[in-house]
């Protein structure tokens, strides 16, 4: 009998990670494409629908100021999930956070316009998309702990890198649906009736995820933790009690990927390669341009977190950044030269970068973190490094460029983050392989940088 017990448990244990890295991949992707869905229709569609009368540069700023004002409200949901997270649960929080941004999306599908109902339509649209931003905060926090929670001590990068991908594949997702639509609905048809099904088919998708995440078990983390009654009372008053240096330093290692890749996922490129005032560019191939990228970004996602299982998660930033640099460098040089075919080399060549500093972020923030507090730690750093970062960078690029009159101004605005994302990668230690568990709360509340005391502090699973 023991012969078999044990490696059927084995079987049933590697069963149990694969589903629960698939529910995670799958539900991010869904929770992301409703998010990066309004991103990218507010530079093609809300500025025209919804805030015409600001004039064609105005309604463009505003409705990219829109998008960023959802993350101004991704720290309440990720104060709310992580307390709620870190004492009752990953996996309810992340049932409510697909529901919450599901039901916000599709009802944006159904607002009227600003012609129909005059001001009330922007009213609306800017209070659903602060629903997409609360339901945000909370959704990536819970979907990280549970894959690398789950995963074996050698494979966090990987497993961590599922949701990761759930990121582009949502930019994929919805770039490629709009670009469908654009063909089903085209012209003036698209600004009609043809934008509104994308947002609409979220209510599909959203049951699609409930139904995947129904089955997949609570991290055994906090199983640990619950089991030993050993939440915390107030873990969000823990976390800035002990570990604001932690937070900020981490958050702005999030932040310099973000930048860059907001340019894409905040709608930014889409909208200065289509103007009518600029490039001028066919609006379907733009966003088959930013589809195709999409898919090459979460290859080298998957790739960061094989990668960072092997070298390290500070050195694969240290390489992603460098590599960032080099795609941010050349974005609009290359955009600017309005050919399709240099469109498509410079959204891939920035997909490099983007996916190095980021498929180990996962494992990263995981490791950063103890264990009775780590979901409020994970979920508000990265609200904090998505406000410094991607919350207003499509406003600020076109703002940057209506002052300007160029986009070097960008580009100058982009490496800027870019050093401010690899300066915060040197600044914290390599923690890979530490112990998750709530066993190991001493080990993993000290060490984070790479000065001051504890600096010389081998870390080991051990």
């Amino acid at each position: 009998m023991p012969s078999t017990t044990a490696p059927q448990k084995t079987a049933a244990a590697r069963r149990e990670q694969r589903r629960v890295v698939a529910a995670t991949t799958i539900g991010t992707a869904i929770e992301w494409y409703d998010y990066f869905l309004y991103a990218a229709a507010a530079g093609l569609v809300f500025n025209q629908l919804m805030f015409s009368p600001l004039g064609t540069g105005g309604a463009t700023i505003v409705a990219f100021l829109t998008v960023g004002l959802s993350f101004l409200f991704r720290p309440f949901g990720a104060f709310l999930a992580g307390h709620f997270g870190d004492r009752y649960g990953r996996r309810v929080v992340l049932m409510v956070t697909l529901f919450a941004m599901g039901g916000a999306t599709a009802l944006i599908g159904l607002l009227p316009t600003y012609e129909t109902v005059g001001i009330l339509a922007p009213i609306l649209l800017i209070l659903l998309r602060i629903i997409q931003g609360i339901s945000a905060g909370g959704e990536w926090g819970g979907a990280v702990l549970l894959a690398v929670e789950h995963a074996p001590d050698n494979k966090r990068g990987l497993f961590g890198s599922g949701p990761q991908v759930g990121v582009p594949a949502g930019l994929l997702l919805s770039s490629g649906i709009l670009a469908l639509m654009n063909v089903i609905a085209p012209g003036d048809a698209f600004l009609e009736w043809g934008w509104r099904v994308p947002f609409l088919l979220s209510i599909v998708l959203v049951f699609i995820g409930y139904f995947i995440r129904m089955g997949v078990d609570e991290s055994p983390v906090f199983a640990q933790i619950a089991q030993r009654k050993g939440t915390t009372a107030n873990p969000v008053k823990t976390l800035f009690g002990k570990y604001t240096p932690l937070v900020i330093t981490a958050a702005l290692l999030f932040a310099g990927q973000n930048t860059v890749g907001y340019m894409t996922t905040g709608g930014y490129i889409q909208n200065y390669a289509t103007n009518p005032e600029g490039l001028a560019m066919e609006r379907g191939p733009v966003l088959l341009a930013v589809t195709f990228s999409a898919a090459t970004w979460m290859f080298f996602t998957l790739l960061a977190g094989w990668v960072s299982d092997h070298i390290g998660r500070r050195n694969t930033y240290l390489i992603g950044y460098i590599a960032l640099g080099i795609g941010a460098a050349a974005l609009f040089p290359l955009v600017n030269t309005g050919s399709l075919a240099i469109l498509y080399v410079a959204l891939i060549l920035l997909t490099v970068g983007l996916g190095l500093t980021y498929g180990q972020q996962a494992a990263t923030y995981a490791e950063l973190f103890p264990a009775s507090i780590r979901f409020s730690g994970v979920s508000i750093t990265y609200a904090i490094g998505s406000i410094v970062g991607g919350a207003f960078a499509p406003s600020i690029a076109a703002a940057l460029v209506e002052a300007t009159g160029t986009t070097t101004s960008v580009t100058i605005y982009l490496l800027t983050m870019v050093t401010v994302g690899l300066i915060a990668a040197v600044l914290l230690r390599d923690r890979t392989g530490i112990p998750l568990g709530p066993d190991h709360e001493e080990i993993q509340s000290k060490g984070h940088f790479t000065f001051g005391q504890n600096r010389t502090e081998k870390i080991s699973a051990k």
